[in-house]
């Protein structure tokens, strides 16, 4: 049975590609921020690159995050609470 794991480069790659969409950037958009090329860009995302730990900086001041912010399973993205109903109890009508 084969393993439904991802690999680092693709985990880092579906996170940049989550990021990127959140802010409604297009792979070419991010490219020129970054001053990589956008068949570079494809590459990341597609979990096909290895970029250096100066492109890691660059990605993340283009995407305006913290470096440690482009490791973060894109499948692990806490989702926020926008608002809770109170529990009654007591008993309604009696």
């Amino acid at each position: 049975m084969p393993s439904t794991t991802l690999s680092p480069q693709k985990a880092f790659g579906l996170r940049i590609k989550e990021l990127r969409a959140q802010r409604s950037l297009t792979q070419e958009e991010l490219a020129e921020r970054t001053g990589m090329f956008r068949t570079y860009m494809s590459r990341i995302e597609a979990g096909l690159a290895n970029p250096t730990l100066t492109m890691l900086y660059t990605l993340a001041g283009a995407l305006e995050v913290e470096v440690v912010d482009l490791f973060v399973p894109a499948t692990s993205v806490p989702k926020r609470v926008h608002s809770i109903n109170p529990i009654s109890r007591g008993r309604s009508g009696r």
